[in-house]
């Protein structure tokens, strides 16, 4: 039986061919592999062309010549044959009214890798090029769509796990941070001027540099980058999520807690030491904020080969862990494991969780009782030569509840700061843009000292416009084509 065919209305050799200063690129923009639907992007100035040649549409004119964002139904075909690849669904968007810009053409396919690949590489014989990752968003950055801050955004929106880092990675693409960045370098750049005035007309007939006045410039431009700075944990959280290690000697609660946070039976509990064996992983939301949660095996000196693995990696989940939480238990006195356990913790990045409360205080409803919890903690303390105040403690019962949204909550504060989770302020969410942010404070910073100090106007004009470059390279205003190509080669291919 021969292949359904269309008429053959032109051939590759007819269609006009792409020069490389006019790329065209094109790419699957759905997960590869079996689905309901497929989706073939082509961005650039022969899209219309190319996607014309490929599509037939079951009535009206060509794709190119009809109205543009309307979906059409008809065929993806071979144009050297007539062959039909699929039964498709296409559509024309026209610059400069699209993602990049340009013009764009998407063919929405069946879902089957065969469908998917015939309609992809025969654009690519006709002329287009296969895109490479993230060069949809990299064009609509160099074609003035989004900077480069709303650019990075897009690609937390694609990796968004919780409600709360879509809606975050949304408002950056909204432009959030990208305004509040344009802002502070604009105050540095007036204060820059100021500076720079009295170096090119220090022989004219001008005021002296009214250094107090730019100073205070320079101090309240620095507050705001403080202020930005401060949201890099939760930023960083939203997007990567916070890895919770749950540590802790045998038997003080570590699978039960972890249990109880996720609010399901995940580990395996037993009343036998050593039952927890290697790390058991899983994902919770607190307050928005997603927690990779690890239940370590319990610490303690062991001639079991594979226990001894398991409190190996337990010690190494503790070292990489932005966040420890550390189990005690409430109902016994420490003994000398728990205070080496304590010993090599940063009190920054830890709890100490007392557990079995419900056992240590019998009948009590409420929890902690202070004298009980003072006498508990005061060897453990002691023993880590950190002042009692640096360390954040919760008591709680796994088994009964109690304490447990107090745990949520210092959780919370600890990522979030004092003021909580703010989805609609502008938030750092990546690590280039916290390093960029910390040189642009460093440079401040020196040249406040620098006008404070009487240091040469030349010197203090240097260090404010490091730092308004450093401000200008998170929205891509300042920046060195190397490091862009970078950014966008950890996105993936089609977007």
């Amino acid at each position: 039986m021969s292949p359904f065919r269309y008429p053959v209305g032109g051939t590759a050799a007819s269609i006009p061919p792409v020069t490389a200063d006019q790329e065209t690129i094109v790419a699957l923009s759905t997960p590869a592999g079996v689905g309901a639907i497929g989706i073939v992007r082509m961005s650039g100035p022969g899209a219309p062309t190319l996607g014309s040649a490929v599509f037939r549409p079951a009535i009206g004119p060509s794709l190119e010549s009809g109205e543009a964002a309307h979906l059409r139904y008809g065929h993806a075909v071979e144009p050297s044959t007539g062959v039909v690849l699929d039964e498709v669904l296409a559509v024309l968007l026209k610059a400069p009214a699209t993602y990049t810009r340009e013009d764009v053409v998407e063919v929405h396919c069946h879902g089957g890798p065969a469908a998917q690949r015939g309609v992809l590489q025969t654009l690519i014989r006709l002329g287009a090029r296969p895109a490479e990752p993230g060069e949809f968003t990299k064009r609509a950055y160099l074609n003035g769509r989004i900077d480069l801050a709303q650019a990075e955004s897009v690609a937390a929106i694609v990796r968004a796990r919780s409600a709360s880092a879509l809606r975050a990675s949304v408002r950056q693409l909204a432009g959030g941070l990208s305004t509040r960045i344009v802002a502070i370098r604009g105050q540095l750049v007036g204060a820059l001027a100021q500076v720079e005035a009295g170096i090119d007309f220090s022989d004219e007939d001008l005021d002296e540099l009214d250094r107090d006045t730019v100073l205070a410039q320079l101090r309240l431009a620095g507050e705001e980058i403080e202020g930005l700075l401060r949201t890099a944990l939760l930023g960083r959280a939203l997007e990567q999520g916070v890895r919770t290690a749950i540590i802790g000697r045998p038997n003080v609660g570590k699978s039960s807690l972890l249990n109880a946070l996720l609010m399901r039976e995940r580990a395996i509990v037993s009343e036998f030491p050593g039952t927890t064996r290697d790390t058991v992983e899983d994902l919770v939301e607190i307050a928005g904020i997603p927690l990779h949660l690890v239940d370590t095996a319990g610490l303690r000196a062991s001639d079991d080969i594979v226990e001894r693995l398991g409190i190996e990696r337990s010690r190494e989940a503790s070292r990489d862990a932005d966040l420890v939480l550390a189990v005690f238990d409430g109902s016994t006195a420490p003994d000398p494991v728990d205070c080496e356990i304590l010993a090599g913790i940063d009190p920054g990045r830890a709890i100490i969780v007392v557990n079995k409360m419900d056992l240590a205080l019998g009948t009590a409803e409420q929890i902690p009782a202070d004298e009980h919890m003072s006498a508990l903690l005061a060897p453990l303390l002691d023993a880590t030569g950190s002042p009692p105040d640096r360390w954040r403690v919760r008591a709680v019962s796994a088994l009964t509840g109690q304490g447990l949204e107090s745990l949520r909550e210092t959780i919370e504060r600890m990522v979030a700061g004092d003021h909580g989770v703010d989805l609609d302020e502008p938030m750092l969410a990546t690590e280039r843009q916290r390093m960029l942010v910390e040189e642009s404070l460093t440079a401040l910073e020196s040249a406040a000292e620098g006008l404070a100090s009487a240091r040469s106007e030349e010197l203090v004009a240097e260090d404010v416009r490091s730092a308004v470059r450093s401000l200008g390279r998170i929205t891509g205003e300042e920046l060195v084509p190397d490091l862009l190509d970078e950014i966008f080669s950890r996105f993936c291919i089609g977007k």
